[in-house]
């Protein structure tokens, strides 16, 4: 990207940041997140408490020079704003975040915009070993699960995935056209699926007439970009995302017993 492209070097930090995303390449959902992230240090850089929670995707950023990324105090600033969110962010969140503002002073660097990197000496927090995986849930746990008083689409999730034995991924990549109801299981040509009946009486009941689209859906519509693949013709809705649906599961099987997560459901199988 050159100089010329970009126009002339931007002397607020927000609209370096919104020039940085326009050249990336990314998609809209990314760079919002994206945008999220390098607004947050935009706080430590002027000394001010970051935004917490909702309020730090809604809140605006601080207006500040890009030039104070050049200040003598701005590395200590960003170094103690990584140690206090360390406190209460998990790692892998502030690490990825880390890399975003890495990755635009690295950019804005090259642009001639900025003289330093005071992200050099930003170390990557060290991530949490991962706990040992959890057994299968048992036949009771399964009984106190199917009987809450879930929606149909986290009942017919659940259900499908302890009776089919299939990967998360796999079931949440379905399709309503995908689906042998009659025979309880995916027609040919899709990963092969079997369920049995309490599957069976659920999955009508979720499709209710549709014949195309995802068969997983969000509860909202899909936001614009949502490849067509993704989206429901019918409702508009978005599929249901792997984070989206562990979730719910987290939620509501935390009211019978803590820490239970989807792998669970097909463990042992």
């Amino acid at each position: 990207m050159t100089e010329h492209a970009t126009g002339l070097p931007p002397v607020e930090y927000a609209v370096a940041v919104e020039r940085y995303l326009a050249a990336s390449g990314l998609a809209e959902g990314s760079r919002r997140i994206y945008r999220i992230a390098l607004h947050t240090w935009a706080w430590a850089l002027a000394d001010r408490p970051a935004p917490t929670g909702p309020a730090r995707r809604r809140a605006r950023p601080p207006v500040l020079p890009l030039a104070l990324l050049d200040h003598p105090d701005a590395a200590e600033r960003l170094r103690a704003a990584v140690a206090h969110r360390a406190a209460d962010t998990d790692p892998r969140t502030l690490n990825r975040e880390l890399s975003t503002l890495r990755a635009a002073a690295v950019w804005w660097r090259a642009h001639g915009w900025i003289d330093g990197d005071p992200t050099a000496d930003l170390h990557p927090r060290p991530a949490p070993r991962p706990a040992a995986a959890a057994g299968p849930l048992t036949p009771d746990q399964l009984h106190a699960l199917f009987a809450l008083r879930a929606p149909l689409r986290e009942q017919t999730l659940w259900h499908l995935l302890h009776e089919s034995g299939a990967a998360i991924e796999t079931v949440l990549a379905l399709d309503t056209d995908h689906l042998d109801l009659p025979r309880r299981r995916s027609r040919p040509g899709h990963t092969p699926l079997h369920w049995r009946t309490g599957t069976a009486r659920l999955l009508p009941l979720l499709v209710a007439g549709r014949t195309e689209g995802p068969l997983f859906l969000t509860d909202r519509r899909a936001p614009t970009g949502t490849p067509a693949l993704d989206r429901c013709p019918y409702t508009g809705r978005a599929r249901l995302s792997y984070r989206r649906a562990a979730e719910l599961f987290t939620t509501h099987s935390g009211t019978i017993g803590p820490g239970w997560t989807l792998r669970q459901l097909r463990a042992g199988r």
